[in-house]
């Protein structure tokens, strides 16, 4: 019973402080201020040991739409598990942006699949599409793959 009680008295105190959504802040907004919020909190998760949420943040990059940011993840299984850290991830992106219209969206994408380097030479392909000037490093110093 006085548990009941003191959820309720809890439950109270909470809708007392609770600001109405009008009076919340909605500032505006950049997609890189957004990137970068995003990947500051991805590597939060990792330095708490929370890798896996972390690897779904960032198998793909977010897009920004108005203020709902889409994410698109490889399969449902992924998504459930996306969803369960989703809470957190959205408190902390409209407080850091001080918006609070914020939401995200998680949209399936079957076709959308990570390929892993594995060998030197995926490794090197990889980086190279990331960055095209490792063609002209490696052909300058006569580095081999």
């Amino acid at each position: 019973m006085s548990s009941i009680r003191a959820k309720k008295e809890l439950e109270a105190k909470q809708a007392h402080h609770q600001k109405h959504h009008e009076e919340l802040p909605t500032e505006s907004f950049t997609e890189t201020d957004m990137r970068l919020t995003w990947n500051k909190f991805a590597q939060r998760l990792t330095d708490q040991g929370k890798r896996l949420m972390a690897t779904y943040m960032l198998m793909n990059d977010p897009v920004l739409q108005g203020t709902t940011i889409t994410l698109e993840l490889p399969n449902e299984s992924t998504k459930e598990e996306f969803l369960t850290g989703y809470h957190d991830l959205l408190g902390y992106l409209r407080g850091k942006l001080h918006n609070h219209d914020i939401t995200i969206e998680v949209k399936v994408n079957e076709s959308t699949e990570t390929k892993y380097a594995f060998t030197p030479l995926e490794k090197y392909e990889k980086l190279k599409s990331i960055n095209p000037n490792i063609e002209l490093l490696k052909r300058l110093f006569d580095l081999d793959v």
